[in-house]
């Protein structure tokens, strides 16, 4: 019987990743090469215009390759410049990438891949409107106003029967610092993704955006590698502890980790924060932290 289970179970999976038609899978290798070119020349190449030139065929390219039937399963894996993250259910993917002008201004773009039983494309795009708000982490927001991260990690957690999605992002934000965010995503009842909302239980200090917050902001002084990450053996989001070089925490381009760590823990549907996550330091490489989205040239971590 237990082979038997095996067997039928064998051939369920295969025939789960089996959908994509032959032909379709020899056109989104081909569409996968010309998605490789665009996505390295709209980081790397040496003119601004040249790299929003690019971002723009990479985008129309990408929307046709997804409306393929039942392309949610094919990786494009050897897409490099992309974050490309399936949710820990599979029930959608999100990519995510960066466009820079020059090092004063980045802005991010991304869409959420739903994934659908008959294989149709259900996308909704990435609108980053940072450069259009006060306070960024103010706001429960739609895809349309969305705070664009590059992401690099998903952290899936349910509460009284409801997913929510966590997901972990960074933004080279301008030439002073960078920024990482803690950013819970949701679905409505029509389906359509909720950025934010009153998941964090922490008390306020000079270092971190004063409550209420509808997302979690790590800013600190460029190049600096504070590091935030979801640890699966303690069950937590870890990051580094900061203090300003000069004094002056609310000038967030003082701001550098001090070898700390601090954390937050799911419970009853909040992140609830950690004061002091270890009563010793770590050592340089023993704290968590996320798969580099560039080469080495250009790692964002």
């Amino acid at each position: 019987m237990r082979i038997l289970f095996a067997v039928i179970l064998f051939f369920l999976t295969i025939s789960s990743k089996a959908q994509i038609s032959a032909e379709n899978m020899h056109m989104l290798k081909a569409q996968e090469d010309s998605l490789k070119y665009f996505s390295h020349k709209m980081i790397f190449d040496s003119f601004a215009n040249n790299r929003f030139h690019f971002d723009s065929a990479f985008i129309r390219s990408l929307v046709k390759a997804l409306k393929t039937p039942y392309s949610f399963e094919y990786p494009f894996d050897s897409i490099l410049t992309v974050s490309r993250l399936y949710a820990p259910d599979s029930s959608f993917r999100i990519f995510t990438w960066q466009l820079q002008r020059d090092e004063s201004y980045y802005r991010q773009e991304g869409a959420i891949q739903m994934k659908t039983k008959d294989g149709s494309l259900k996308l909704f795009g990435l609108l980053d409107a940072s450069d259009f708000t006060g306070d960024p982490a103010d706001s429960v927001r739609s895809n349309k106003n969305w705070i664009g991260a590059i992401y690099y990690n998903i952290i899936m957690k349910e509460y009284k029967g409801k997913k929510y999605y966590t997901l972990l992002g960074y933004d080279d934000n301008n030439l002073l610092t960078t920024r990482k965010w803690i950013e819970v995503l949701t679905f409505n009842s029509n389906g359509e993704p909720v950025f934010g909302g009153n998941y964090f239980d922490y008390k306020d200090d000079e270092l971190k955006p004063q409550q209420p917050v509808d997302r979690f902001l790590l800013e600190y002084k460029k190049d600096a590698r504070a590091r935030l990450n979801y640890d699966p053996d303690l069950n937590e989001i870890v990051f580094e502890h900061l203090i300003s070089e000069s004094n002056e925490p609310q000038k967030r381009f003082t701001l550098i980790p001090d070898g700390d760590y601090e954390g937050f823990k799911w419970e009853n549907g909040k992140w609830v924060h950690i004061d002091k996550l270890f009563n010793q330091q770590l050592k340089d490489g023993q704290a968590p932290r996320p798969q580099p989205l560039y080469d080495d040239i250009n790692k964002p971590d």
